[in-house]
């Protein structure tokens, strides 16, 4: 599953660590997140993350 990062502070998506803090289970795709899902560190939406590139 891709990562994906917060174009606003740089925080890092991983699929599999999940987000304790926003209830998601490890293993959660980006795509899966449900789209009010916002950054954990500085609170914007899913659309200001980017696909990171391997």
């Amino acid at each position: 599953m891709d990562k994906y990062v917060c174009e606003v502070c740089g925080y890092t998506y991983d699929p599999a660590d999940g987000d304790e803090d926003g209830k998601i289970a490890p293993g959660t795709a980006f795509e899966d997140l449900p789209d009010d899902w916002v950054c954990p560190v500085c609170g914007v939406g899913k659309d200001q993350f980017k696909k990171m590139e391997e």
